[in-house]
């Protein structure tokens, strides 16, 4: 059975993560910084009368900063009771991905990617790397919002 996904890039790459978990996508105009939080959270912003942490994942990732556009979107995921975003480059597709054309990472990308990828869909000639969002955002927001 295929799961409903969205994709989002960082960087060029193509990432995705289960339409299930994620509430909304917004616009990315800017975020109130946090004093003492790590390099990677972009800050807070509100969402839906909501305090939300902002991860970002240039720099989760260990990329370069990009350069703001009015692409920049915030991926709003839940987990448990807690609304973590995402800081991506674009968002802008939601697609079903047949389990089929899912495999597990390779062994290289598994070390280099810190455990935030854990697997990888062949979409037509494109490959998207699943992101485990809990690993990459989940620590990281209960530290900024006090929670969990």
């Amino acid at each position: 059975m295929s799961v409903l996904h969205v994709l989002f890039k960082v960087d060029g790459t193509e990432y995705a993560m289960p339409a299930a978990d994620v509430v909304q996508m917004e616009s990315f105009t800017g975020a109130t910084p946090v004093p003492g939080a790590p390099a990677h959270v972009a800050g807070l912003v509100q969402v839906r009368g909501r305090v939300v942490p902002v991860v970002d994942a240039r720099a989760r990732f260990g990329l370069p900063a990009g350069t703001p556009s009015l692409d920049w979107r915030v991926v709003v995921g839940q987990l448990g009771e807690r609304t973590v975003g995402l800081l991506v480059d674009s968002a802008r597709e939601v697609l079903k991905l047949d389990p089929r054309t899912i495999q597990p990472p390779p062994p290289m990308v598994v070390e280099g990617a810190k455990g935030f990828v854990k697997a990888v869909a062949q979409v037509g000639p494109r490959l998207v790397m699943l992101i485990d969002f809990p690993r990459v955002v989940g620590e990281e927001a209960a530290d900024v919002d006090g929670q969990g």
